[in-house]
């Protein structure tokens, strides 16, 4: 899903400007739009462009305002981005205002034309820097000892320690604007408003003697949440005396005679992280701040630290002092706390982490970047650690490495379109060339040193960006600047199953005149004019051949051929300007599907890759009533759903001389679908027989729709009523799902298959169709159980249904001496699924399905292989079940072994696979598996018969480990015999060897060269 890849950049973060001293950054904070980013200091604060990265004012605080309001401790960017809060040790606010100018920040003399191809703008980098201006606005006196600050959009909320307080204050001069939308947040009027924390007005928290240490407010949650001094953490919400929530400040300004009231509002809160103190910690006594008797400090290591939010999949992670990660989902409108998931953290070398002191999800939802006292990790949302710095155990050069941020990390925040992650690093550098060694031996702190801030480039799937089938039919990944296609499904058998071959097809940013296709790996220029104007990419799209790709960035769209080399772009630039992709790209054939925003209107659009991109070039539009939230392409249907909760179906209708959308249907999921924008993946399952006689027209309101909502997979089963009004019956099929692959056309079995990956493993649903809906006394059952559930040690990225396999990467990172930085990589995995598939039917007693199952694949040059992980699977789980004194139930388990002998009769590798099982195997179980499959002597005797002589070598093998081969060695001389024969000289050589091994007397040996004549054979035995 995301990967660190190449190496990571480093920024000067402090800025070489006279005067200004040397200091430590003590923190870091994006901007809402994440174009801009702010570092602190103890003295300064300077604001950053994200692309290109480069300083663009700094304000430094005089020696007198340190003095006097202490040094600077952490530091906050309002919603609207014009305000930056400061944090100072001596509890004080200092408010920034940030002016945003129309001058260009930086202005140089226009290059000549000949000097100009060697400086062309990189990607994001041809738009002017923005002019900033930071100006002091004022300083806030806190009393109680300031702790948190959370900014809004009219007022900010902070949190104080003694008396422990929750406080609101409006922003200087702050102009309501009555036309402006007004959220939940704005339930506190604009007035200075204090809530004191006692057991009446607080009675919800476990613990009354607490204050509150952190404070997190997003736009897209209805609440907040909350960390005590005592590490639990709280879901809480702003209600009147009533319990109503006010939702709409203008409603309660406009209201005079309200206003006149004096309406009392309390918090409520929900505990969504909560542990059991320890005895004896509960049973200590109170000591005073005066007393001076020395108590035994305790740290609570499930105690949390800092917490994220995760709208798109309603999840919560929360980190804590000793370095755990709990996802928890948000609380039911009951209050009910959800039960918390706690997150594996690989840990091979047993290393120490240290609290967790960052955690921030990315824009999309799909991952968590955490950062701990001394390293930082990926995990995606399903709780996979996709990258790790405390998985490394290399040896570093401590003179050399630079890469600091591998040893800890302050902070953190993903930029645009999470291409790339911004990590402020801990401020210390190694003692020892070895990596696992102590840290709090082997760290020291380096005052003023620079270097601290990072740049960690990401390649992503290119679903987490739009989730359509055909981005899932191959492994497309995205990167800052280019696209990565994977192209193993074309290459020969051997090719997809080796990881080191090069079957990756690079398409990139490359400024040349002449394209260079070397083998194996094709680079490809994507236009450095619409990838420095329209930086990031946000949308990227397949064909269902692989061979057209589109992608959109933050204007217009651009589509390539891989078949020509070439490259289309807007020929007029104010028209690529006009418009901007939302929604998604898809290809029809040579056709592709845009949904596209322009003016505040919303449109379908058609382009053709034969025709230039221009607007008299459009092959069709379709206008909408709200912008779309996904594309799906099933068939020639083409299935749309928008912001309003409306799901439309059109059918794509070639003309004589154009192409055209026509629409079928409309439905709304109004009561189904509560978040119509967090749906991530949309397909549907039509019946055999209504693809078979059914009209097109009447697909929608037969039609089985598959959804991926947050992260919940759900079917979507029609009904109609007695008035023939169709209705849909929600399913949950599985929870935490990442990503969803349907197979609409599958082989044999897999045909209307149904996988979902849930960062544990594949689980797949064999005709999804067949799915039964559950009963009235299972409503309430969240999870149906898959048919195959396939354990995978990588990440998946697609299923090649004709070669049996799955394809994913995983993460890796090497550290050289020679060099001072790490390097990033992604290496490409696959897993077989063949085994998987045929077990279940075998399991099932469905011989016939699983022969025809396995017959499409016999031709692949690993079906042997395969065949022979089912057969050993089998055999390992049947003794180890006995061995554990498992006794079965039924006859099922005991009967699975001579159900797969039975099947791989039914195929010619079958005496392949029973011997390369066996000699896979401990001999001491061979007697149960050949008490099944047969004497091997007589399996010896059919691969004579039919001459197969490697394979009779194989069980020659087997026949001396248990003992069946008489005194003398007959059936090796008769194999012996028949290798000669037949010119097998090296198996001739490999059975002399075998002859000499098993008697040290050479008798047995010089018997077999008084029966074989063996002509000039060199039978020089080592």
């Amino acid at each position: 899903m995301y990967f660190p890849t190449t190496a990571a950049r480093q920024l000067a973060s402090n800025p070489a400007l006279p005067n200004i001293p040397t200091e430590q950054t003590v923190a870091l904070a994006s901007s809402p739009r994440k174009s801009l980013f702010c570092t602190l200091t103890r003295s300064a604060i300077a604001v950053w462009s994200v692309r290109p990265s480069a300083l663009l004012s700094v304000l430094t605080r005089t020696p007198t305002s340190i003095l006097n309001h202490g040094d600077n401790l952490d530091i906050w960017w309002s919603p609207d981005g014009n305000r930056i809060i400061v944090k100072t040790s001596e509890s004080f606010l200092v408010l920034i205002s940030v002016d945003f100018n129309n001058d260009a920040a930086y202005a140089s003399s226009p290059l000549p034309s000949n000097a100009q191809r060697n400086f062309l703008a990189g990607p994001g980098e041809a738009l002017p820097f923005p002019s900033i201006s930071l100006h002091f606005e004022g300083v806030v006196r806190v009393e109680g000892g300031l702790q948190s600050v959370s900014p809004r959009k009219q007022y900010m909320v902070f949190s104080t320690r003694d008396p422990p307080t929750i406080q609101s204050m409006p922003w200087p001069a702050a102009e309501s604007d009555e036309d402006e939308d007004i959220s939940i947040e704005h339930a506190i009027p604009l007035s200075y408003n204090t809530w004191l924390l006692n057991d009446l007005d607080f009675s919800w928290l476990v613990e009354h003697d607490v204050h509150v240490t952190e404070i997190m407010h997003t736009k897209a949650m209805d609440g907040e949440l909350w960390i005590t001094s005592d590490g639990r953490a709280y879901f809480v919400g702003l209600h009147d005396v009533e319990g109503v929530v006010e939702t709409s400040l203008n409603e309660h300004e406009n209201n005079k005679d309200r206003q006149q009231l004096p309406i009392q509002r309390h918090w409520h809160g929900t505990c969504v992280h909560d542990f059991k103190t320890p005895k004896w910690i509960q049973k200590r006594r109170r000591v005073e701040p005066e007393d001076d008797e020395p108590t035994l400090k305790y740290d609570e290591p499930k105690r949390a630290t800092k917490m994220a939010v995760n709208s798109k999949f309603s999840l919560i992670a929360i980190g804590t002092y000793g370095g755990e990660i709990q996802f928890t989902n948000f609380p039911s409108e009951e209050g009910i706390s959800p039960k918390s998931q706690q997150i594996d953290v690989p840990n091979p070398f047993n290393r120490k982490t240290g609290s967790i002191t960052t955690l921030e999800w990315s824009s999309d939802g799909y991952v968590l970047a955490v950062g701990w006292e001394h390293g930082w990790g990926i995990f995606s949302v399903g709780g996979k650690c996709l990258a790790s710095a405390i998985e490394i155990n290399d040896v570093v050069n401590e003179e050399k490495f630079q890469d600091i941020f591998m040893y800890g990390v302050k902070s953190l925040f993903w930029g645009p379109a999470n291409f790339e992650l911004f990590v402020l690093a801990e401020p210390a550098v190694p003692q020892s060339t070895v990596v696992s060694t102590d840290y709090e031996h082997m760290l020291k702190s380096v005052p003023g040193k620079d270097g601290q801030l990072f740049v960690i480039p990401f390649a992503k799937s290119a679903t987490t960006g739009q989730h359509s089938p055909d981005n899932t039919r191959y492994a497309f990944l995205q990167m800052d600047d280019r696209a990565l296609v994977y192209r193993g499904a074309d290459q020969p058998d051997l090719s997809v199953i080796n990881p080191e071959s090069d079957v990756w097809q690079h398409i990139k940013v490359k400024v040349v005149k002449k394209l260079e296709i070397p083998i194996g790996n094709s680079s490809m220029q994507i236009p450095q004019r619409y990838l420095a104007l329209n930086w990031p990419i946000r949308y990227s799209s397949l064909s269902n051949d692989g061979r057209l790709i589109a992608i959109a960035g933050r204007r217009g769209l651009i589509h390539y051929s891989s078949t020509s080399g070439r490259w289309k772009t807007f020929a007029v630039e104010d028209q690529e300007q006009n418009f901007s992709v939302r929604g998604g790209l898809l290809w029809f054939h040579h056709v592709l599907v845009a949904a596209v925003e322009v003016s505040k209107s919303f449109q379908i659009r058609l382009y053709s890759r034969d025709m230039e991109l221009t607007n008299q070039n459009i092959l069709h539009r379709e206008m909408l009533p709200a912008p779309v939230v996904i594309l799906s392409i099933v068939d020639n249907s083409l299935l749309v759903y928008t912001a309003d909760n409306t799901l439309y179906h059109y059918l794509i209708v070639p003309t004589a001389d154009s192409i055209k959308l026509h629409l079928c249907g409309s439905i709304t999921f109004t009561g189904i679908i509560s978040a119509p924008g967090a749906v991530r993946m949309l397909s549907w399952m039509i019946p055999s027989i209504q693809k078979q006689i059914g009209d097109p027209v009447n697909d929608l309101s037969v039609a089985t729709v598959l959804m991926v909502v947050g992260g919940q997979l759900i079917l979507l089963r029609p009904r109609k009523s007695a008035s023939d009004e169709v209705k849909y019956d929600i399913q949950v099929l599985a929870d935490r799902i990442e990503f969803c692959w349907i197979h609409l056309r599958g082989v044999g079995a897999l045909e209307n298959s149904l996988w979902a990956y849930d960062a544990q493993g594949m689980r797949v649903w064999l005709n999804a169709l067949s799915i039964e809906s559950p009963s009235l006394a299972d409503s309430d059952v969240k999870d149906v159980k898959e048919s195959v559930k396939i354990p995978l040690d990588f990440y998946p990225l697609s299923v090649l249904m004709d070669k049996g396999i799955i394809i994913g990467v995983e993460h890796e990172a090497a550290i050289r001496t020679s060099l001072p930085f790490v390097m990033f990589r992604h290496a490409t995995s696959s897993h077989l699924f063949l085994q998987h598939i045929l077990l279940y039917h075998l399991e099932n007693k469905q011989i016939n399905e699983a022969v025809a199952f396995a017959s499409h694949y016999k031709n692949l040059v690993f079906f042997a292989h395969a065949l022979e992980i089912l057969l050993h699977t089998v055999v390992e789980s049947d003794l180890s079940a006995t061995s554990n004194g498992i006794q079965h139930t039924d006859d099922t388990s005991n009967e699975v072994l001579p159900t797969v002998i039975e099947f791989l009769d039914h195929f010619d590798a079958a005496l392949d696979v029973v011997v390369g099982c066996a000699r896979k195997t401990e001999p001491t179980r061979w007697r149960q598996l050949f008490n099944v499959v047969g004497n091997p002597k007589g399996l010896f005797e059919t691969c004579l018969a039919f001459n197969r002589l490697k394979t009779a070598g194989s069980y020659l093998l087997v026949l001396h480990n248990l003992e069946q081969l008489d005194e003398n060695s007959t059936e090796a001389i008769r194999l012996l015999t028949s290798a000669v024969n037949g010119k097998d000289w090296q198996l001739c050589r490999e059975l002399l060897r075998f002859l000499h091994s098993i008697d040290d007397t050479g008798q047995a040996l010089r018997n077999a060269l008084t029966h074989v004549d063996l002509g000039g054979l060199d039978i020089s035995v080592e």
